[in-house]
């Protein structure tokens, strides 16, 4: 779980610095966020990770609605959490590439921030993004963003930034399984070859994934293969300028190649212009991402992009493995992550050197923070598996009288539908029939419970970060939101994973399961579709036409 906390760490740190270079920039420039949830003392100490005057550095601080309003597109409300703690500090500059350092971000490394930061169309830029301790970052992710738009006095690109954060996804997700630099190598490898050479064609780009991958002896699923086509097709859509992008681009490769090569006891690679460029991007002489003060976070994981040596020596490549798989939601990213939320922090300072600050949790959360599709429940990245931990996952108080009696009428019809008690179905659905398809109770459970958290990450967005869609099939942003997370649930476009809640199904009553489910949520909202009707005269479903109308 650990592990896949710190994915959603690539995302608080990816979008670092997206935009195009800009001139160069005095003092007054550099930005640093803070997590609005740290302590006066915590907030202290990240100022003197950063080397930062607050006389000299423009202050801002980053709240978890900030984190919604930049992230809730791709990352669901449970796993953006209700604490924000990471920091981040950043510097545009006028050349040198993309240079990032992480601290305390225990899976997000260095080279996949900078990676997706070109995709978003950022050609120079230093970035430090840090936690007094190990978080998954996604404060820092939103912190960067803002940070950059305030030094730049430039708005980014909202296409370029959504795919700068799906490809902070992507690649957490692939990195579950092969490990970040793998994931990282191959994507880097594919976007310097696909970009240049402006390949376009879908067939050509998954030959090309999948040549990088067997010529790097790693195996991927064509799933992943596909996953990861799929992303690059879009990036190379956006007619990047490869030559705006090679040297941040080269400059990850090189640092990769020395990581993976076990070969990173110098920099005598800056031979090749890497040492040249610290003097020459910075208006004021000063590289952020070389000053900083690791001591002030004793045993802290950090990465470079400038010195692969860094992880190595701090321990970061310790937590660099692949997964097993057994907790992946299929975006390589936690539930609940809460940027790290560490109640008992102050406690967990005091663990002795060389001991996980998560370990301190019972080796029962181990066991039971799993729902069934191998997304841990909402534990708050870091925080410790209870009941009113999982209660907080369905918390409804932020919703409004209207939103709540929404959410009730949810759950109800989910207890109906899912346990096959008629009785209460009715209750929401006049006149319905017994549902065709009954789950045991614990399948039943898991499912009622990943449903209303889907729903209640809807209600809470209100459809605010929607994007249309040409393959939109309702009116109300709100339901077509719902209709994207069912079929995920369901797994109607894909196969489910091996430890799904639904894997035991057969795609039948996993189809009718979606059906029954989309109907009560069109019944709720007032709409209806033709291919739901069209759906109603092919497929057996567990409602009559009459009470459906």
């Amino acid at each position: 779980m650990k592990k896949r906390s710190m994915i959603v760490a690539a995302l608080c740190s990816m979008c670092l610095a997206l935009s195009n270079p800009i001139p160069a920039m005095a003092d007054a420039s550099k930005v640093v966020t803070l997590g609005a949830d740290l302590t006066d003392e915590q907030k202290n100490t990240m100022m003197k990770y950063f080397k930062a005057d607050a006389s000299q550095v423009q202050i801002i601080t980053v709240n978890n609605q900030d984190e919604r309003n930049y992230l809730g597109k791709y990352i669901s409300s449970a796993q953006i959490g209700t604490r924000t703690l990471s920091c981040a500090y950043v510097k545009p500059t006028q050349s040198g590439g993309i240079k990032v350092r992480t601290a305390n971000l225990n899976y997000v490394t260095c080279n996949m921030l900078a990676n997706a930061l070109s995709t978003a169309g950022v050609s120079n830029c230093e970035a430090v993004a840090a936690c007094p301790y190990e978080v998954s970052g996604t404060g820092a992710l939103t912190g960067v963003m803002m940070a950059y738009e305030t030094a730049s006095g430039k708005q980014l690109d909202s296409t370029k930034k959504d795919l700068a954060t799906k490809e902070v996804v992507v690649t957490g997700d692939v990195a579950q399984q092969v490990g970040g630099d793998n994931a990282t190598n191959i994507i880097n490898q594919a976007k310097l070859q696909i970009i240049g050479d402006n390949v376009q064609n879908a067939d050509e780009i998954y030959n090309i994934v999948n040549n990088i991958a067997i010529q790097n002896n790693v195996s991927l699923s064509s799933d992943e293969l596909n996953t990861i086509t799929a992303l690059l097709q879009e990036i190379v859509q956006q007619n990047y300028d490869i030559q705006e992008m090679k040297q941040t681009l080269e400059s990850i490769q090189k640092n990769l190649d020395k990581t993976m090569n076990n070969d990173s006891s110098s920099d005598d690679s800056s031979s090749d212009g890497e040492e040249d460029l610290v003097d020459e991007d910075s208006s004021d002489g000063e590289d952020i991402t070389e000053d900083v003060d690791s001591d002030v976070l004793d045993g802290a994981k950090e990465s470079y992009t400038e010195d692969a040596s860094v992880a190595e020596d701090t321990g970061m490549n310790d937590v660099l493995e692949p997964d097993d798989g057994s907790e992946d939601d299929g975006m390589g990213i936690p539930e609940a992550t809460e940027d790290g939320t560490q109640d008992n922090y102050e406690e967990i300072t005091e663990t002795p050197e060389g001991t996980d600050s998560t370990d301190t949790s019972t080796d029962e959360s181990d066991s039971s923070s799993d729902d069934g599709t191998g997304i841990p429940e909402a534990t708050g990245d870091e925080t410790y598996e209870t009941d009113a931990s999982t209660e907080d996952t369905l918390n409804t108080d932020s919703l409004d009288d209207a939103s709540k009696a929404q959410f009730d009428q949810a759950e109800q019809f989910c207890e109906g539908e899912y346990n096959g008690d008629i009785a209460v179905l009715n209750t929401v659905m006049p006149n319905a029939v017994q549902p065709t398809v009954t789950l045991d109770t614990d399948t039943a459970s898991k499912l009622t419970k990943k449903v209303l958290e889907a729903y209640l990450n809807v209600l809470k967005d209100g459809g605010a970060t929607y994007t249309a869609s040409e393959t939109d099939i309702y009116v109300s942003s709100q339901l077509n939101m719902v209709n994207n997370d069912m079929k995920k649930i369901f797994s109607i476009e894909t196969e489910p994973a091996t430890d799904d809640i639904l894997a035991a199904q057969s795609a039948e009553d996993r189809q009718t399961l979606y059906n029954d489910t989309m109907k009560f949520f069109e019944q709720l909202y007032g709409e209806s579709t033709d291919t739901s009707a069209q759906q109603e005269s092919t497929d057996e479903t567990s409602y009559d036409e009459e009470s459906y109308d």
